[in-house]
Order: structure tokens, then sequence, then C-alpha cells
């Protein structure tokens, strides 16, 4: 498809007029990034905040967008002619336009409902375990690796790439943030990130909620390369750092009272279990079938999407396949009419503000809310019907300002923490270099141990009833 000087000029809600290079356009129209259309950026979310209705395919274009805007702000953009032209090919250009097409296709392996389902492929892990496999998780970075690489036929990613003269994987280990360049890794994967940077705008914006606002301009003016030891890094200059701070605090309550919260969360968490019990039934793709279909079938591969999923579940709620599994069957009809599940309350499972690097006290905190879920669990086995159920929402992923620097070195870091991926840095004048957390006039320093952990428990009507009458849970 050839690109016209219209066709090729989006209108983004956020950003104004976004135009698009030939590359951009041609991947834009291939099967697997239009398939990001019916996927929702929030999963359920939607059902909480009904304007919340917007795709993985803007957030993506918007992500590429703020890639070229920080790269501009760096100095380490070409010319929009340059990169406009397929022709042209320096060292600078390809990593430009590398760069871009990387944040492009960041989600181009999104499962259904994004993340909602995905960890159910992960869990089940079936090529993971594969002998003679790689061992790699059945994730969305490990899917949209092996678009990139394994799509060598007209429309496919990798023909496009390669038509382009970019290397697929080079793409596919920016999208990982495996790359050699620690600053490009840095601008796709670190704590302020062009991802991060449009998703607390965009999901702000279509939730009408205020949580995610944040100075996006005045942030992208200050980011700034240093040159440490052999490596070039990304760093933020200190005169921004209160507008760095509003976005690291922003994130942090998008994610508390949004992204946690049980009114939403109920339902992502119910996809999530449907999604599990029908890998094992084998009445959805698994992550093979996956895998096949994107080697030879694109147009198959669309089809994995929201609407694929929710016709799953409306087809084997009425076809009588659930009738054998009550549970599961009133799991799936209160998916499909948003009804029936209730959020269990208790002192365990209250949002609690923690220290990173306490690892003694968290630890007796995470088996107070296991051990209650754990009680309530035996109490429905024991007491309950078999249309009665009780789901876990106990956050393996913690909410975080940023990274400690413990944990940093905890995690086999470098020995010069600067060079780490993820951290925030903040330079000075002088041309001194920190991490945020060592920054002394700097809130979130003051921060940087704390991280909020947000334990959900969601259960049936009838089963919220049984825990009552047991006096197992309270409403308080």
């Amino acid at each position: 498809m050839e690109a016209n000087h219209k066709s090729n000029i989006f209108y983004d809600p956020l950003y104004g007029f976004i135009k698009l290079s030939p590359l951009e356009f041609e991947i834009i129209h291939s099967p697997f990034f239009q398939r990001l259309r019916w996927i929702k950026q929030l999963g359920f979310s939607f059902y909480v905040f009904h304007g919340a209705e917007h795709s993985r395919y803007g957030h993506s274009i918007g992500v590429m967008h703020n890639a070229g805007e920080i790269l501009k702000s760096c100095g380490r953009a070409v010319s929009e002619e340059e990169l406009h032209d397929p022709k042209c090919l320096t060292r600078k250009a390809i990593y430009h336009k590398a760069i871009r097409v990387a944040a492009l296709l960041h989600d181009i392996g999104t499962f259904p409902f994004s993340h909602t389902t995905e960890m159910s492929y992960v869990r089940a892990g079936e090529t993971t375990r594969k002998r003679g496999g790689k061992g790699l998780k059945d994730d969305h970075e490990n899917l949209g690796s092996f678009i990139i690489k394994n799509t060598d036929y007209e429309g496919g990613l990798t023909f496009i790439l390669n038509k382009f003269g970019i290397d697929p994987q080079m793409i596919s280990d920016l999208v990982k943030g495996t790359h050699e360049s620690i600053m490009a890794n840095q601008i796709l994967h670190s704590e302020i990130d062009c991802d991060r940077m449009d998703y607390l705008l965009r999901d702000a914006h279509y939730t009408g909620l205020k949580y995610g606002a944040y100075d996006r301009d005045y942030l992208l003016h200050h980011f700034k390369p240093e040159r440490v030891g052999n490596h070039d890094i990304l760093t933020i200059k200190h005169n921004a750092l209160h507008s760095v701070e509003d976005f690291l605090n922003s994130r942090f309550s998008w994610y508390s009272q949004v992204i946690r919260s049980p009114r939403g969360a109920r339902y992502d968490v119910i996809a999530e279990k449907l999604c599990s019990h029908f890998l094992k039934k084998g009445y959805i793709y698994r992550y093979s079938d996956l895998l096949e279909m994107i080697s030879k079938d694109p147009m198959g591969f669309y089809w994995f999407n929201d609407s694929y999923f929710m016709g799953i579940v409306h087809q084997k709620f009425v076809d009588g396949s659930l009738d054998s599994r009550p549970d599961i069957k009133d799991m799936a009809k209160t998916l499909l009419l948003r009804t029936g599940a209730q959020a269990v309350k208790g002192p365990e499972f209250k949002q609690i503000l923690l220290n990173q690097d306490d690892d003694k006290t968290n630890e007796k905190v995470y088996k107070k809310a296991e051990s209650k879920f754990s009680e309530i669990k035996n109490c429905i086995l024991q007491k309950g019907t078999a249309e009665d159920w009780v789901l876990p929402d106990l956050p393996e992923k913690k909410i975080i300002f940023v990274k400690s620097p413990k944990k940093i070195a905890e995690s086999g870091a470098s020995i010069n923490l600067l060079l780490e991926r993820d951290p925030v840095k903040i330079s000075y004048p002088n041309g001194e270099v920190k991490l945020l957390a060592d920054v002394e006039n700097s809130i979130i320093s003051k921060l940087s141990n704390s991280m909020s952990y947000t334990p959900n428990v969601f259960c049936s009507d009838g089963a919220y009833d049984l825990l009552m009458k047991e006096g197992v849970i309270s409403e308080d």
C-alpha cells in the first residue's frame, strides 16, 4: 500500500498531527498492527469508566511519537527528510528509525484485553516448558519478538523491515530492552519512558480522570544524554525535578486508584480465570497455535483479539459447555453482564504502604493476606455450593515510585548503578549525574523506598453471603 500526503498523517487526540514515514505507514497497515484496534488498552476498566474504550492501536502510535520527541530533545534525531527517506540508511538515521519502529511495535504481541488474559498463558507455560525449547515465557514480549522475526512474507513485519533496510533482530532487541545501547533501552523501558509518558495521559483522557496529569512538554524539553564510562545514558536535567516527581506521583496514584481498584480489577481477575479454564479445556488458542498462525496465517492471528475472547465466553455460556462447572458458568455470566462479583473486605486486604527494603516485615503482610484467603477458600469449599467461587488477586508486582538502590543492587545490577536501564537519572549543569533516589532535594528520594501493596479477593454473591453468615468476613 502506497502512502499519499494525507493518508500518512494521523490526528491524535493528545498530540495533534503525527506524520508517518513510509516504513511506519506500511507497518501500521499490516494485519498484525491493525489487530491492535480491537484490543482495549485498559482491559475491563471500561466496565467502570465507560469512556475507556481506547485501544492499543492509538496508544502504540502515541508511544512511537513520544520516542521520536525524546530523540529530538536529546539532539539524536535526524531531519524529517532523512527519517522519511527509505534510502537514507546512515547509522544515525537507522538508530532514529529503529527506536520509533520499536516503540510502535512494543505491544504487537498483546493478548486479548491486554494484560488481563496474558497471565493465563504465562502460568500455563505451554512452550516455556517444551523440551528442546528456549525456556522463554509465553508472554506478549516474546510473542511480539516472534512476530517481528518470523513473518518474512508479503505483509509480514519481517518482510517489511527487511524491505526498508532495518534489521528485525535489532527491533526485537529494542522491544525486549536488551539492545547494546543503554540510552535506546531507556527511551523504551525505564521508570520514565515513551510508553508510560503516553498511557498516563491517554488513559486519563479517556477515563475522564486527572490522575495521570503531568507536564509532558516541560519534561520532554529537559531530557539530556550524558556519557558514563563508555556508554551514553538518558538523564533529565535537575531543573525539571518537580516535573519528574509529578510524573512518578501520577503513575503511583494511577495504579493505586484505577488499575488496582477493586471496582474494575474484579472483572480482569474473572477473565483471567476463565481464560485459564478455556486453555485447559482446549476452547481457546494455545500459545503454540498463535506461533503457527503468526508464521502462516496473519489474518487468522488478527482474530486473536477482544471480540474473539468474549465470543468464546458467550458461546460456552449458551452451548452447555460450562454446565458441569456452575462456578465457571457464574463467572462467565458475571463477565458478560457485569453483575454478581463481590469484593471481600477486611484488614488483611486493605491497601498498605510498605518499605521496599524491609523484606521481613513485608513477608508477614503477604502471609497475612494469603492466610486469610486460605481461610475464606476453605470455608467455601466445605460449606458452599457448586456455584460459589472465590478468586485471589494478591499482586506479585508492587506499585512503587522508583525502585530503591538496594533493590536495584540485589537484582544483579552492574557495579555502576547509573548504567542500569530502569532508574531515573538526574543530571546537573556541572556534568554530575545521580539516581533520582539519591537526589537530596527530591520528595521522591524520601519516598523511594515506599511501595503500595494492594491485595484484593473477589467472590460470587452466594459465597459472599455464606462468608458473612459464618463470620469469616464482616462489612467493616
